[in-house]
């Protein structure tokens, strides 16, 4: 569909240019007509003037000096007349060939046109079985919606970049989460560690304390023992 409106648009423009090149091909021609309507008045004139020279020179029996004059003027007039006359034929020649020219671009769009009067047909067919009210809504429409696509596809690029930012940014805080709770771990097997450690130690000052108080114990039996004694050795 897109490269059918593609060549529909490329067609809308081919027909606008046939259009031109048609106003330029009548134009061409109509100056063409008037160049030569001009040569052909230039010709008539020429021959008119032609011909009232020689009748008054037949006329007024003019001296041989006065017919040499006006034969000069004669020849030189017709000279420029001629030169005039060959100027406008190879303008009229250039204005031919610029008409062959146009003629032949002419055609070569004629063709294009009718290549894609198919895809015209198909809009046309598309207007009639739908809302739109032209050829030229249908287009309209169909550049608003390539326009919103392009917009939609720019807005998904973003999402998607934005989602790859978080998913990389979740990524990370997971690695951060991951090495402060290895960390965690570490500290609590250290702690755990430390507290069997002081729980060893702990029993072994207990052992070494209830030994002390045992012989503590056994002292003061024994040093209850010698005050008994010493107190029937004095009594």
């Amino acid at each position: 569909e897109e490269d059918s409106t593609n060549s529909f648009i490329c067609l809308l423009k081919k027909m606008k240019e046939v259009r031109l090149m048609e106003k330029v091909v009548e134009e061409k021609e109509e100056a063409f007509m008037e160049r030569m309507e001009a040569l052909a008045e230039q010709w008539r004139d020429l021959h008119a003037r032609r011909a009232q020279l020689k009748a008054h020179v037949v006329r007024s029996g003019s001296t041989v000096k006065e017919n040499e004059r006006l034969r000069t003027q004669a020849l030189k007039k017709a000279k420029e007349e001629k030169e005039q006359n060959t100027k406008k034929e190879s303008e009229l020649l250039g204005a031919k060939r610029e008409l062959e020219a146009l003629t032949k671009q002419h055609q070569k769009l004629s063709k294009k046109l009718q290549k894609y009067s198919l895809f015209k047909s198909y809009l046309e067919n598309v207007v009639e079985n739908s809302q739109f009210r032209d050829i030229e809504d249908v287009i309209s429409f169909y550049k608003a919606l390539v326009r919103t696509r392009k917009d939609v596809v720019q807005s998904q690029w973003g999402h998607g970049q934005l989602t790859e930012q978080a998913a990389l940014l979740l990524q990370q805080l997971r690695a951060d989460r991951e090495a402060e709770m290895l960390q965690c771990r570490n500290d609590l097997v250290q702690l755990k560690e430390s507290l069997e450690q002081a729980q060893s130690a702990i029993l072994q000052w207990e052992g070494r304390w209830a030994e002390l108080q045992d012989r503590a114990a056994r002292k003061a039996t024994e040093l209850k023992s010698l005050n008994m004694a010493i107190h029937s050795l004095f009594q």
